[in-house]
């Protein structure tokens, strides 16, 4: 996600959406896109540092932990992504050489459409690949349901935060209950990673008190305080 800044192209609407939580539009802005839900930005094509980092800080200290003697065998590392977004999370997981498979949760319809047309060339096209399982589902419904296996990393993108969520039922996510939710679809290898706009004042305490190793990795942005994203190591 980046913040629009100035001199970029005015944005054309390619398509607006009725979602599941409100209205989703598609912008062009040039040769970039941007998604923005309930009027307020979301994320676009432009950067990607970010969320890119987001996976592979989280698969590399899975891997970290197996070195050291905690999982069971470094191949076919399992990742769960929490929103689809433009995609440049799920083709980081692709492209990483120990993941063996991808379950992407994505609630918005349109965005999954979206990949099939404007967006497939920042997913590479990941949707098609038989490494990866689609669900269409709010990811809190998700949590409520028996964990279908354990993941090695869990990756959280879809709110600009734990403070500034796109709805407010998300915020359930970030709390104690949520967090603990989170915890348990993790591996004994397995590690949280959420992706927030900046700092989240206290975030990283909470995570402290559920998980043993917490990192707070900042990630230098155009304009603006850089991104954060949080790594939590399960206990």
């Amino acid at each position: 996600m980046d913040v629009i800044g100035e001199g970029r192209a005015e944005p054309v609407v390619v398509e607006r959406a009725a979602g599941v939580g409100g209205e989703l539009v598609l912008r062009r802005a040039g040769a970039d896109y941007e998604i923005i839900s309930n009027g307020t930005f979301l994320m676009d094509t432009r950067n990607g540092e970010s969320e890119r980092l987001l996976v592979r800080a989280a698969v590399d200290a899975a891997l970290d932990r197996e070195q050291d003697g905690d999982g069971a065998g470094v191949g076919g590392a399992r990742v769960l992504i929490g929103g689809l977004g433009v995609g440049f999370s799920l083709a980081e997981a692709l492209a990483h050489p120990a993941v063996g498979h991808v379950t992407v949760v994505e609630r918005e319809p349109a965005v999954v459409a979206w990949h099939a047309g404007p967006l497939r060339p920042w997913s590479r096209g990941g949707l098609d690949d038989p490494r990866v399982t689609l669900v269409r589902a709010d990811l809190l419904d998700v949590l409520e349901r028996p964990a279908d296996g354990a993941f090695d990393a869990v990756c959280l993108d879809i709110d600009n935060g734990p403070h500034w969520t796109v709805t407010p039922g998300n915020a359930r996510l970030y709390g104690p209950g949520g967090l603990d939710l989170l915890a348990g679809l993790l591996s004994p290898r397995g590690v949280l990673a959420v992706w927030s706009a900046g700092a989240a004042p206290g975030f990283g305490d909470l995570l402290a008190s559920r998980f043993a190793r917490v990192e707070e990795l900042p990630v230098p942005v155009p304009r603006g305080e850089p991104d954060m994203v949080y790594l939590a190591r399960r206990p």
